[in-house]
Parts: C-alpha cells; sequence; structure tokens
C-alpha cells in the first residue's frame, strides 16, 4: 500500500510539474532563470573550492590524520569518529550541502559506519558564514549586527543537535569501550597508510576531485532552478496562498504576526526565498523575524533537503534522521535567536557608533565585499571550472 501511495504521488508530481509548466510558461522561465543566476553567481563558485580541497585531502590523507586527533574530542560529544570533526568544521565553513558530501566520501572510504553516517550528517549540513553574514544580514535585514545573532543561534543550535544526535542509533551499533589518546605519531602512521593505499597518480587524484565537485554541483543547480520553478508556480495557482492558511493559523496561536505566514511557507521550500520574503514583511516586532529565518536556516528548506537526499542516495546512509535532525535545529535556533536577542543585538545597538571597535566595521565589510566578489566573478569561474572539467574528461577519453 506504501509503495502504491508513493507511485500516485510522484506520478500525480510531475503531471502537476508539466501542465502548470505548459500553463505558465514565461512565469516558469522567470522563475528558472532566477534560480540559474542564483547557482551559476554564487553557489557553484563559493562551493567549489570547498568541494574540490575535500576531494583532496580525504585522498592524501589528512582527514585520517585530523580524524586521530580529535577522536578524544568527537566521539564524548556527537559519538562519531574524530574524522566527522572535518565534514563538521567544512559543512559549517561552506554551507549545504557539502556536511553531506564528506560524509558520503567518509562512508564510502569506510572511514565510519552507517549509523554514524547518519549521526554525522545530521549535524553537518548548515548554512555558511557567507550567507548568514552576507546575505541575509546585509542583503536582506540591512543590519550587520544581526549577523552575529543568527551565527550564533544557527551554529550553536546545530551542535546541540548533533549531542541529542549521538543517542540515536545505540541500539544497533556495537559499544565502543577503547578510549583514543591524542597521538601526533599514530595519526601521522595513519595518514601515511591512507595516501599510499591509494595507487593513483596525483594527476588522476586532482582530475577526480574535479569531476566529482563539478558532477555534485550541478545536481545541487538542477535542485535550485526545479524548487524556484515549483514554489513560483505554487503560488500561481494559489496552492501557497491556501497552505499559508494553516500556518497562520498556527502564527497566530503563538502570537506571530500573520503576515508571516506566507513567507515562512516559502522558507520551508527554498531558504533564499523565503529569509528574503520574511525581511520585506512590514511587520512588527523585529525579533518575530529573526525567529521566524532562524526557524527556516536550520530547517534547510525542501530544497536543500533534496539535495542531500539525492547525495546520500549513492550510499546506505538514510535520509530521515536527517530530516528529523533539521526539525529539531529549526526549534533549537528559534529559541536561542529569541534567548540571544536582548544581549547580543538590542544591548549592541544602544552602543554608540563611535565606541564600536574598528575590526567589527572590517569584518561587516568584509562579507559585503566577498558577495559582490561573487556576484562579479562568479560566473567567470563557473565557466572556467566547466571549461577544465571538459579538458580532463577529454584527455581521459584520448588516452583510453
Amino acid at each position: 500500500m506504501k509503495q502504491i501511495f508513493s507511485s500516485i504521488l510522484l506520478a500525480g508530481t510531475t503531471l502537476f510539474m508539466t501542465i502548470a509548466l505548459i500553463a505558465y510558461p514565461d512565469q516558469a522561465f522567470e522563475a528558472s532563470l532566477r534560480g540559474l543566476n542564483i547557482w551559476l553567481e554564487k553557489v557553484f563558485p563559493s562551493l567549489l573550492p570547498f568541494f574540490i580541497t575535500a576531494e583532496l585531502l580525504i585522498a592524501f590523507g589528512v582527514v585520517k590524520f585530523i580524524g586521530v586527533l580529535f577522536e578524544p574530542i568527537m566521539r564524548p560529544l556527537f559519538n562519531v569518529p574524530g574524522v566527522g570533526s572535518f565534514a563538521w568544521a567544512m559543512g559549517m565553513a561552506s554551507g549545504y550541502p557539502t556536511g553531506a558530501k564528506i560524509t558520503v566520501r567518509l562512508r564510502e572510504e569506510k572511514q565510519i559506519t552507517r549509523i554514524e553516517g547518519e549521526r554525522l550528517v545530521s549535524f553537518s549540513n548548515a548554512s555558511s558564514p557567507l550567507f548568514i553574514f552576507g546575505v541575509v544580514a546585509v542583503g536582506f535585514f540591512y543590519d550587520t549586527k544581526l549577523g552575529l545573532l543568527l551565527a550564533i543561534a544557527h551554529y550553536l543550535g546545530n551542535a546541540f543537535v548533533g549531542i541529542c544526535m549521538r543517542f540515536y542509533g545505540k541500539e544497533e551499533e556495537l559499544q565502543r569501550n577503547e578510549k583514543q589518546k591524542v597521538s601526533l605519531i599514530r595519526a601521522f602512521k595513519e595518514m601515511h597508510s591512507s595516501r599510499i593505499s591509494d595507487l593513483r597518480p596525483f594527476g588522476e587524484v586532482f582530475g577526480d576531485a574535479v569531476i566529482n565537485s563539478i558532477k555534485t554541483l550541478v545536481m545541487v543547480g538542477g535542485f535550485i532552478v526545479i524548487f524556484s520553478v515549483f514554489i513560483k508556480l505554487l503560488f500561481i495557482i494559489g496552492v501557497s496562498p491556501f497552505l499559508a492558511g494553516a500556518v497562520g493559523w498556527f502564527l497566530h496561536l503563538i502570537s506571530f504576526p500573520v503576515e508571516l505566514a506566507l513567507p515562512i511557507l516559502s522558507g520551508f521550500f527554498e531558504i533564499t526565498i523565503g529569509s528574503d520574503l520574511i525581511t520585506k514583511v512590514n511587520a512588527d516586532p523585529l525579533i518575530a523575524k529573526v525567529i521566524a529565518v532562524s526557524f527556516i536556516l536550520g530547517f534547510n528548506g525542501f530544497s536543500i533537503q533534496a539535495q542531500v537526499a539525492s547525495i546520500l542516495a549513492k550510499s546506505d546512509i538514510r535520509f530521515y534522521p536527517y530530516f528529523f535532525a533539521r526539525i529539531l535545529h529549526g526549534v533549537f535556533a528559534s529559541i536561542l535567536a529569541l534567548i540571544l536577542y536582548k544581549p547580543l543585538y538590542l544591548d549592541k545597538k544602544t552602543i554608540h557608533m563611535d565606541q564600536l571597535p574598528v575590526m567589527g566595521t572590517i569584518a561587516d565589510n568584509l562579507w559585503v565585499h566577498t558577495l559582490e566578489y561573487l556576484q562579479n566573478y562568479g560566473p567567470l569561474l563557473t565557466i572556467l571550472s566547466f571549461t577544465l572539467a571538459s579538458i580532463i574528461l577529454l584527455k581521459r577519453h584520448v588516452v583510453k
């Protein structure tokens, strides 16, 4: 019965998309172009260096080295191996879906078990600092001071999720009683052993890193475009306003502005669109908007969740622990935003501008300049990357 329902749901959704695309081709094209621009200008150029670097660090055994050093920290806190620290750090630095990509690679390398992979992926996918500070705080709220509040609520909430998920799947795995000590010698040995076990020459390793990274990012771009179109079509045919009524009822119960219903619903599908719409709503108080944005940043949105699901599909890591963790992250981030709103935002806002440290202004400008740089040179980097990938594939085809 479950499979029949799934078949009907998938067929019905695809049929709906097809009919809607035929009925509203202009609006669909506009939404598709918007999603493509986001991917071309920001997502691809910002994530590609991290993806390639992660592939190289895994191939050269550096991740094994990090894993040995951080085992005494990661195992007690999150009940994952030390190599999980690499996925966690890279996931926070570069944003979604880097954590899922690295987790799957670690699973393919058999450096983590399936249960450990499911724990790790639940807290290693976070929004990047560039998105929180540059896009949300500066680009949407026009208030750089909100960036610190949103970032701390987001990353601290993510850590709480990892601590909660450490108890997941304990009944399915063997108990680990051994306690590992930090050892630089053992870390170097593990790194060397991992490197020499990979018989590929450097050129092939680098080529594989580029090709695998670009393949993943092309898939990510496809999800961004299709969800951008899907959200637009849902709004045009009146489904979004209908669903927003239920969200509005819930917001009314918790004394939130009901005007946020449709923007929050949009954020459930795609966080960039949802965050933008939330900040444009003419509703008070500001803290309600901050809490709403914090929730959808933690929830990730169905677009990013679909990207993660497609990456996890290549392994035996199941999706539902990650989905549960997203709800947990949204709740934690919202509560932390509420608690920290006064000490991290209101109290700092009362400080006179002359009393603000110069470094704070420099950091604010850094995010703005980085975002502008990606907008100006992102498409060029994307085109050059595709050219490099084409050359690598062509050379391999000629050699064969």
